[in-house]
């Protein structure tokens, strides 16, 4: 038997905001809440099922060093562009990190500056 990935963690400095940009995003709900230090968000049908969770867990400063781990999107009822202007408006910014201008996605950061691509294909939503 192999392993799944369930969740994934993100350390940030407000888990309450972060929540609300990454809901809009991918159209996740609150799941979870422990006081105002953790909060996991998921698909409506809760923990389990074929999306992984994200657990977002208050840390006052940020971890040294570059993330090792970003999160790509695809956009499931738009095209890109359209998904990019989406996005923007919900506080996302565009993210340097040495890229040609060539790519087929676009680099981002969330409102806490963590970076994650907007990748080119359109996927059919679960």
């Amino acid at each position: 038997m192999a392993c799944r990935i369930s969740e994934l963690v993100l350390g940030c400095r407000d888990p309450e905001a972060l929540a609300r940009f990454w809901c809009e995003v991918l159209d996740f709900v609150v799941l979870d809440r422990e006081g105002g230090e953790m909060l996991e968000i998921g698909p409506r049908e809760g923990f389990g099922g074929p999306q992984p969770t994200i657990i977002l867990s208050r840390r006052d400063e940020p971890e040294k060093g570059k993330a090792r781990l970003h999160i790509d999107v695809n956009a499931t009822d738009r095209d890109q562009e359209a998904e990019l202007e989406r996005l923007l408006k919900l506080g996302a910014r565009p993210a340097d990190i040495g890229q040609t201008g060539e790519e087929e996605w676009h680099v981002l950061a969330d409102p806490e500056g963590n970076e994650f691509c907007l990748l080119k294909a359109r996927i059919a939503p679960l």
